[in-house]
């Protein structure tokens, strides 16, 4: 589905673009896609030399649930002392908090096509779960246990 916009990236940038083809939900729940994404960038990443990349120059990049992605394994690869840091991440419209569904992001944008809020609940179930028999919890929220959303509402908050 993306292998247009790499190779425009690609010839755009003068970049070489891999793009990994990721186990999908709801056949494959989480973690499944995050460690297909994570194993095949530690792979890359110890075998820059063969593909002549210069280890400075690595970044992620994912839209959607790929976002998501990117955005994990640029955090657990963070703190690896044994892999060239990555030098960027690049998230397109990133799926990144599932925790709290009526922000003021998904109260503005509920209308707006393509990823309507419900879309958006419904996906995050899919990947998380397999399914999504618990919609209408998630959507009020009270998916998520008060000692949890408080712990979070640092930085998942209409605040």
């Amino acid at each position: 589905s993306h292998e247009r916009i790499c190779q425009y990236i690609a010839k755009e940038s003068d970049s070489l673009v891999v793009s990994v083809g990721y186990r999908l939900a709801p056949e494959h729940k989480y973690p499944a896609a995050y460690e297909d994404c994570l194993s095949a960038t530690q792979h890359f990443l110890q075998h820059l030399q063969h593909y002549a990349v210069d280890p400075a120059r690595v970044a992620v990049c994912g839209d959607s649930a790929g976002g998501n992605l990117a955005a994990a394994v640029s955090q657990t690869l963070a703190g690896s002392s044994h892999l060239p840091r990555l030098r960027a991440q690049i998230l397109i419209y990133p799926g990144l908090q599932a925790l709290d569904f009526n922000l003021p992001s998904y109260q503005q944008n509920r209308g707006v096509p393509l990823l309507f809020r419900e879309r958006a609940a419904f996906f995050a179930l899919l990947y998380l779960k397999g399914d999504a028999l618990h919609m209408q919890e998630v959507l009020e929220g009270s998916h998520i246990p008060p000692d949890m959303r408080l712990k979070y509402s640092k930085w998942v908050s209409p605040d």
